[in-house]
């Protein structure tokens, strides 16, 4: 798995998201993928799944210390006291002594940033946490985060149809990462012409071109969901190809302003 050296860890380029999977489903997912050499899973107090996704770690026999893990606090939980709490739960479902990395899942108006950044600070210094992130800011907000702590990610939704080019400044501005997640845009790239056409010329999917365009950028890392072995088999199958520089031009004039996960109270300073 080809990987990212980033603020003194090695991050997988490429993640495998569980939103969406639950049970037996979820616990089977991460287990196979696992398998198949991914080291790297994304998943969230929101998505009720850590137990599923701790499960499937244990059951692949995969060394905790082979695999960067990360979850997200949900909102509700940005109390400085439901920081800790939550997140001890969220290590206990997990069945691990840390995880490597904690985002605040969206932002949160009604409590101060300072508080949950401050907590989340406390929980690395007890080693609970290695690195500390965000997901789901936009610019002005990630450049308040950044004055509070050492930003590790946003993860943020990330495809051919919906520009970051503005985040992806910041990235390299600020020295942290930017996590794709809906990378496939819900299916919706397999329809793409311009991505057929790509790959046709380098016999691979619309989803495989998408992925590899992704981490074919700078500080780019990808999650995206796969429950069949197929879809990940798929996935990990874009380290034999590059894309040229007139193809990586094509599918970023893609971009139509497309945003499919939206939370009705963020500004998203277009």
């Amino acid at each position: 798995m080809h990987t990212i050296e980033h603020h003194g860890s090695q991050v997988p380029v490429l993640g495998l998201g569980t939103w969406e999977l639950r049970g037996q489903a979820c616990t089977n997912a991460v287990e196979r993928a696992l398998g198949l050499g991914y080291r790297h899973l994304d998943t969230a107090q929101g998505y009720d799944n850590e137990a599923e996704v701790g499960e499937g770690l244990r059951r692949s026999g995969v060394a905790r210390d082979e695999v960067f893990l990360t979850t997200k606090l949900r909102p509700r939980n940005y109390r400085a006291a439901d920081v800790r709490r939550s997140t001890e739960a969220s290590l206990e479902a997990l069945g691990v002594g840390h995880v490597d990395l904690l985002l605040m899942h969206w932002p949160n108006p009604g409590v101060p940033l300072e508080e949950t950044l401050g907590a989340m600070r406390d929980l690395q210094g007890r080693g609970l946490v290695r690195h500390l992130g965000v997901s789901n800011f936009a610019p002005s907000l990630l450049r308040s985060a950044h004055e509070l702590a050492e930003v590790f990610t946003n993860q943020v939704e990330y495809h051919p149809f919906l520009s970051q080019a503005v985040l992806l400044r910041e990235a390299e501005r600020l020295d942290h990462l930017l996590t794709a997640y809906s990378p496939l845009a819900r299916t919706l790239v397999t329809a793409e012409p311009v991505l057929r056409e790509i790959g046709a010329a380098h016999g691979k999917t619309p989803a495989q071109v998408t992925l590899r365009w992704l981490i074919q950028q700078p500080r780019v890392v990808a999650i995206p969901k796969a429950a069949s072995e197929t879809n990940q088999r798929q996935n990990l199958a874009i380290f034999d190809f590059a894309l040229a520089a007139d193809e990586m031009a094509a599918i970023h004039a893609l971009d139509r302003h497309e945003r499919l996960v939206d939370d009705m109270d963020t500004d998203w300073e277009r």
